[in-house]
Parts: C-alpha cells; structure tokens; sequence
C-alpha cells in the first residue's frame, strides 16, 4: 500500500516580462489602481513535470473541478514558500486564486497578490525582478511503474497553490499581469469530492 504524501510541484513565473494580457476590464481597474495581478500555468497533466511526476488528466481536471468552488467562495488563498504541512495557515496567505481554465493539458490561472504582510513581500519580490515559481500542494499518494515512472494515484487531493523560491519545470511560466490595454476544506467540499467521484465512476 503506498503512503500518502503532501506532493509539491513547482513552475516557473517570468523574469520580471509581462505576458498575454488575460485581464477582465475589473482587473484592469484594479491593476490600474495600485493593485498586482499575476497569470500563467499553475499545473500540467500527463507530461513528466520537474520532480519526476505525471498527473492523470482525470485525476487534475476533478480536483480542478472542485478547486472552482472554492475559488467562487474566494477562499482559494495561498502562502508565500511551502509549509511543511498540507494546511493552509492565513496568518501566511499572500495571494488569492482568482480563475482556472484548461488550455490543452495545461491548468492556467489568475492570481490577485493580497494586501498582507506576506503579500507585500511577494509585491515587493516581483517588482524587484526577482525569479519566483508557483507550486501546486495536495495529498495523494503515487505508483512507480517498472518502467521508472511515477504516476500520482487517484486519491489525489489538491490543497492549494503556493509561491516558491524552486522553480522546477520548464515552459511554465506565469508572469506580473500590468493590465495597461486554518484547512480550507469544509465538510461541504469532501462530500462534494465524493459526489464528484461517485459520478465519473
């Protein structure tokens, strides 16, 4: 039986560019007024990532699923670096996730830096130019094939999305958006899990 493993997976944000304006004109605004937006891939399935793991497309797009939820509740809140547990700790949120979309195998996302004291740090981070990654937390556990390769299971659990100092995969960038043109998980969301997995089966 395999044990079940916080599973981290990092991706890289641009070096200070600015990428495809993603923007709603409400971004835009709130961008215009001071605020910071970051967008670009969060995660990507059935390519072997940078820490040696492939992703189900089935396994990701029912955690995205549920991840939609949460970010309608607006409680899709991340920390700047990983804690060494699977919980959310507030007091260390930086950033909100705003919106996740499919683009091929690719999960991308919008992400709102937050007026904290972590967000600040990650305002100040960006604006500096300095290199930092976006990196997915959940529970799961993994199979290794014969073959060496590892498949993360379908107990696969996704926590959050985390900003990092090791970026690990390349061609996954998310970049500052300039717009110039305790658990997060309630009761609610793990019978929505189960509801979700009774239904695909």
């Amino acid at each position: 039986m395999n044990k079940k493993l916080v599973l981290r997976e990092y991706y890289a944000l641009c070096e200070g560019g600015t990428c495809q304006d993603l923007l709603t004109e409400e971004e835009k605004r709130y961008v215009a007024n001071g605020g910071m937006m970051l967008s670009g891939k969060l995660q990507e399935a059935e390519i072997q990532n940078g820490n040696g793991r492939v992703y189900p497309q089935k396994v990701l797009m029912r955690e995205m699923k549920n991840y939609q939820k949460i970010i309608k509740e607006n409680r899709s809140v991340g920390e700047l670096d990983h804690p060494d547990d699977s919980v959310i700790n507030l007091k260390n949120a930086s950033h909100l996730v705003t919106e996740v979309w499919w683009d091929n195998n690719s999960v991308m996302g919008k992400i709102k830096v937050l007026d904290t004291p972590s967000g600040n740090i990650l305002r100040s981070l960006c604006e500096g130019g300095v290199q930092l990654g976006i990196s997915s937390r959940g529970l799961g556990s993994v199979t290794e094939s014969q073959g060496g390769q590892v498949t993360v299971n379908d107990d696969f659990q996704l926590i959050c999305f985390d900003i990092v100092s090791e970026p690990s995969t390349p061609g996954a960038y998310m970049a500052l958006s300039e717009g110039k043109t305790n658990s997060v998980f309630t009761k609610a969301d793990r019978i929505n899990r189960a509801l979700n997995d009774i239904l695909e089966d």
